[in-house]
């Protein structure tokens, strides 16, 4: 499978696990690209968002060019009511800039939980993983199997000018954030455009040091048990 360009692990996908296969997207150029791909293959491909309820305007502008430019619906996933209500009232509606502590509870309850939830409706799942974007995501395979799921990265070993290439060439809906120095988009209060010479992915929780993911696609040394912190703090 690492042999297989993009578009032909994507094709493979598509044929082999059908509705069964679908495109995680949080509408970033990487995102887009795959989305892309997709619809060559079949006009019917599924596409879902973590919609954490702190997410940017901009990005429902996109899930709206989506949904126009292609004629997909765009399936949101939303994180469980009682879960937010609890943590907020427990911690504060920005709890996540008080530790790393809170911050991954909110990530786990916005958006790993929910992820979780989705899927178990699927077989297969793509993300818009690339191996250049961090030192985290260094070592990331085209494919693997995760919890008994396929989870396929097809840009795994694309780097940045690549996507930008493929963005320009077929004239892709692109998130207006990027024009404001954005190189990486999240929710709205843990991401800000990023400085000459950052990573590209400094702008996402900036204000926390070392290595940092959400917990979707790894975890972090020192990480907590989030449904546990909940119950504690009670």
């Amino acid at each position: 499978m690492e042999e297989l360009s993009a578009s032909e692990l994507l094709s493979w996908a598509l044929t082999t696990f059908g509705n069964e296969f679908a495109i995680a997207s949080s509408f970033q150029k990487e995102d887009m690209v795959i989305a892309d791909m997709a619809a060559r293959v079949t006009p019917g491909f599924r596409i879902f968002t973590l919609d954490t309820g702190r997410l940017p305007e901009e990005t429902y502008q996109m899930m709206e060019a989506v949904r126009q430019r292609y004629g997909v619906k765009v399936e949101s996933v939303f994180p469980d009511r009682e879960e937010v209500e609890q943590m907020v009232a427990q911690h504060g509606p920005n709890l996540f800039y008080g530790s790393a502590e809170a911050r991954h509870m909110c990530c786990d309850i916005r958006k790993t939980r929910p992820l979780g939830r989705k899927l178990r409706e699927l077989r297969a799942w793509a993300t818009g993983l690339r191996r250049e974007q961090s030192v985290t995501r260094s070592g990331v395979p085209k494919v693997e199997e995760v919890e008994g799921r396929v989870k396929l990265s097809p840009l795994a070993d694309w780097r940045a000018a690549q996507v930008e290439e493929y963005t320009r060439e077929h004239d892709l809906p692109v998130h207006p954030l990027y024009a404001r120095g954005y190189a990486s988009i999240g929710c709205a209060p843990c991401t800000r455009a990023i400085q000459p010479g950052e990573d590209e992915r400094a702008g996402r929780w900036w204000w926390e040091q070392g290595k940092k993911e959400c917990g979707i696609h790894f975890s972090e040394d020192g990480s907590v048990r989030r449904d546990v912190l909940l119950e504690k703090n009670a």
